[in-house]
């Protein structure tokens, strides 16, 4: 699933990485721990996460996800974003809670790593 699609099934907003919306999304992943996120190994993740601090752009850069969900309606600091701009991530804001995020894209066939 492209990233353009899965702003337009949650009613979301990419607020970093536009460039990046034809960004193909295989698997994804919710946690709001990034312990558990620094233990995967798959490659084209969608990180769903209620979260909004600098942990998850570092997080994200050193397990390689080129994509994260801000759930819950969290806004993305300054500062996280010229650090997702360096990386080169796509940040999308979601008012929906991380339970119906994942719902949601896991019914329009995104599938979950394990």
């Amino acid at each position: 699933m492209k990233v353009t699609d899965i702003v337009k099934l949650l009613d979301g907003k990419i607020i970093c990485g536009m460039e990046h919306g034809d960004y193909a999304i295989e698997v994804a992943f919710a946690s709001d721990l990034m312990s558990d996120v620094l233990t995967l190994k798959n490659d084209h993740v969608l990180l769903i996460t209620g979260l909004n601090n600098m942990q998850i752009i570092r997080t994200a850069e050193m397990s390689e996800i080129n994509c994260i969900i801000l759930a819950r309606n969290k806004k993305a600091s300054e500062e996280m974003l010229e650090l997702a701009r360096e990386n080169e991530l796509v940040i999308i804001e979601c008012r929906y809670s991380v339970f119906k995020t994942c719902g949601l894209l896991f019914e329009a066939g995104v599938k979950p790593i394990f």
